[in-house]
């Protein structure tokens, strides 16, 4: 058995999922263009468990959290949040990649390749590319879009472009191979199997010395990696 919170905030949502053996019991969430995570966090995980019937914030076994890339004052927020229920309650430290785990809330999706794109500056974007297994297939990067962007891909795959950044996206790459998903967002329900299956795998952080991907040293330009 395992009861493990996972908080999202590496964009402009804000999100607490409370699961039990990979299964979500209980959520909050709120997208805000203000980024309210510093106000709203430790008030969603309050209200998770004030609906748990039997259940308080002792009984986690582990706390994830969304590791990066994104905004480095969201991701400060979350991770000092983690570590310090880790401290006091004795439980393991879990990372997610934030854009796998966007990423894996479109898995099993009618497409090749999975493309999730958190908004930058300007017209860049950090992104990366995943199968279906959730394998990563491009480095991750932080690139500029112009409409040249994926064509070595597109050219022969299909590719579900989705998050924030995809707005972007879809306004300057036509490409009959690829889609836009503008609707499903950044959610710690995208974290919940894949914290699950760390856990299972004893695959945890050092508390103290965590720090998350901001990604600040990048070369921006085109996919290097070709498949």
């Amino acid at each position: 058995m395992s009861l493990i919170l996972s908080l999202e905030t590496s964009t402009k949502a804000c999100s607490v999922v409370l699961a039990r053996d990979g299964v979500e019991i209980d959520c909050e969430e709120i997208i805000s263009e203000n980024f309210t995570h510093s106000e709203n966090l430790t008030v969603f995980i309050e209200r998770i468990f004030q609906r748990q019937e039997g259940l308080s914030v002792k009984n986690l076994d582990a706390v994830a959290v969304s590791a990066g890339p994104g905004s480095y004052t969201g991701l400060r927020i979350g991770s000092s949040t983690a570590k310090g229920l880790c401290y006091s309650l004795e439980v393991p430290f879990i990372a997610i990649d934030s854009l796998q785990a966007l990423a894996n809330r479109v898995v099993g999706a009618d497409i090749d390749l999975i493309c999730p794109m958190f908004d930058a500056r300007r017209m860049e974007v950090y992104t990366t590319v995943y199968d279906q297994r959730l394998s990563e297939k491009m480095e991750l990067q932080a690139m500029v879009l112009d409409a040249d962007s994926f064509s070595d891909i597109l050219d022969r795959h299909g590719v579900l472009f989705l998050g924030p950044g995809a707005h972007k996206a879809s306004e300057i790459i036509d490409h009959p191979n690829a889609r836009f998903d503008l609707e499903t967002t950044v959610s710690a329900k995208g974290m919940v199997s894949l914290s699950q299956k760390k856990f299972e795998l004893g695959k945890f952080e050092d508390t103290a010395y965590f720090e998350p991907n901001y990604l600040k040293s990048f070369i921006a330009g085109t996919p290097k990696k070709h498949f």
